[in-house]
């Protein structure tokens, strides 16, 4: 069964910072790209940040959020993160990571529940 779950979401001040993890389980965490996107209230999901499955391959950042956050992944753990710093209220919404299949078979691709970032003071 896959599944992805979030955490390290919360209520922060503006310029403050929050990592979020994503725990990723049954699939081959190393052949999948994976990426964290957004949806504010009355918006549209975006993409915030990816990073493919391949050795090498810059990662990929929405220009709202250049500089300030960090995607990384810990295939022994398979676990993707986003490191967010100097946040914005802006920036507030539900944070979802999803994997995307790369390499050979398994499920295409697979969304997490979702985690609530909220900045303000």
């Amino acid at each position: 069964q896959v599944q992805l779950v979030e955490s390290g979401g919360g209520l922060v001040q503006p310029g403050g910072s929050l990592r979020l993890s994503c725990v990723a389980s049954g699939f081959i965490f190393s052949r999948y790209a994976m990426s964290w996107y957004r949806q504010a209230p009355g918006m549209e999901r975006e993409l915030v940040a990816g990073l493919s499955s391949f050795l090498g391959i810059e990662p990929r950042y929405a220009d709202s959020v250049k500089g300030r956050f960090t995607i990384s992944r810990d295939n022994a753990k398979s676990t993707v993160y986003l490191q967010m710093n100097s946040l914005k209220p802006e920036d507030t919404a539900v944070y979802y990571c999803k994997a995307d299949r790369q390499i050979g078979l398994g499920p295409t691709s697979s969304w997490g529940q979702g985690t609530q970032v909220t900045v303000s003071s």
